[in-house]
């Protein structure tokens, strides 16, 4: 039996427990939030046994082997580090850090502490996305030249998710005093795995970031709306390609969408998850010439618990892990810097 412990009581800590809830094998015991009345109730709503407002006391104990990092972004780095020091198994929600730096060392010592670790990188259990991957390593579509993805939210022209200009959730978002990176720091680590996994490291980026008027002075309240919340990016991968990678807040009709055409000198493939988590459209072989597309469908895939939960029992350290969030929050640093010196940057390795 692995005993695990959720580090944080909110919304996503719920996914997080129902979830390990369902997999054999694995029990959560424990969960730690410094509200202690948020935490009890969290306890009481998914039947865990044990509730702490102190990480270190519920660190202490030798009978929990993992932990499921979801706290604020911010704080990532001090609890994950502390659970490292621990000597236990660890799943952080993304980013793995607000900047690569911290990113880094949080990777440099899960890997010195032989610790199990994985980062939520929950589009990568789309079975679409894990599909193309093999399609285009197996040299389904020859020479890689051309990838497009985009990320696209519309939450700011919409009130399917509240209404942004009134709700605390939405605002703080848009705010770089409350903490808010902006799109690029919100999901920004998405699209970039999203295209990079298939198709490999992006070695150069160039990066634009918007922030268009929302309200009067770009101000709500207490809110000062200077987030960005288009983010374009220009980018080069290690084999050559050139793609365009792009999120907004601003996609009129689209809820949460991430769509990616792949395109290589035999073949081209394309992901739209809106449409199917388990369609890949594809155009190959002889239907190059014509330009015609079908649909093949991807063999179901485990889920990034699942994955998680069978690394600890392998002993092998399962993809998404650290150093793969530290990669990505290096690409992201780079876009920061790209947009405001206005320029195309390597990506340091």
């Amino acid at each position: 039996m692995i005993r695990l412990a959720i580090i944080g009581a909110g919304s996503m800590a719920g996914e997080h427990a129902k979830h390990f809830g369902r997999l054999e094998g694995i029990e959560v015991v424990a969960v730690c939030d410094p509200d202690h009345a948020k935490a009890q109730a969290f306890a009481e709503h998914h039947g865990i046994a044990d509730v702490y407002q102190d990480l270190e006391a519920m660190l202490a104990r030798d009978d929990i082997h993992a932990v499921s990092n979801v706290t604020p972004d911010g704080v990532h780095k001090a609890t994950s580090l502390a659970a490292i020091a621990a000597g236990k198994h660890i799943l952080c929600e993304k980013p793995l850090a607000t900047n690569a730096q911290d990113a880094h060392e949080m990777a440099d010592a899960a890997q010195a502490a032989n610790v199990i670790n994985m980062v939520n990188l929950s589009y990568r259990d789309a079975p679409a996305i894990q599909h193309a991957r093999a399609l285009i390593a197996g040299g389904a579509i020859g020479q890689v030249r051309h990838v497009d993805a985009s990320y696209r939210q519309s939450w700011l022209v919409s009130n399917a998710w509240g209404r942004w200009d009134e709700e605390s959730q939405w605002l703080w978002r848009l705010s770089e005093a409350h903490g808010s990176k902006g799109v690029l720091g919100d999901v920004g680590v998405h699209i970039v795995d999203f295209a990079s996994f298939p198709v490999g490291d992006i070695t150069r980026v160039s990066c634009e970031l918007t922030c268009f008027e929302k309200a009067p002075d770009n101000r709500i309240g207490e809110y000062v709306l200077d987030a960005n919340d288009t983010a374009l990016m220009r980018v080069s991968f290690a084999n050559g390609a050139k793609g365009t990678i792009q999120a907004t807040r601003w996609a009129t009709g689209h809820h949460n969408s991430l769509a990616l055409s792949v395109h290589g000198d035999k073949g081209a493939i394309r992901i739209d998850l809106d449409a199917s988590k388990e369609d890949v459209q594809v155009c190959l072989d002889d239907d190059v010439h014509p330009a015609r597309w079908s649909t093949v469908k991807a063999p179901s895939t485990p889920s990034i618990y699942q994955r998680f939960v069978e690394s600890i029992r392998s002993g092998n350290n399962d993809q998404p892990d650290f150093a793969r969030g530290a990669a990505i929050q290096t690409v992201l640093d780079a876009c920061f810097v790209s947009s405001q010196e206005d320029r195309s940057l390597a990506i340091a390795s």
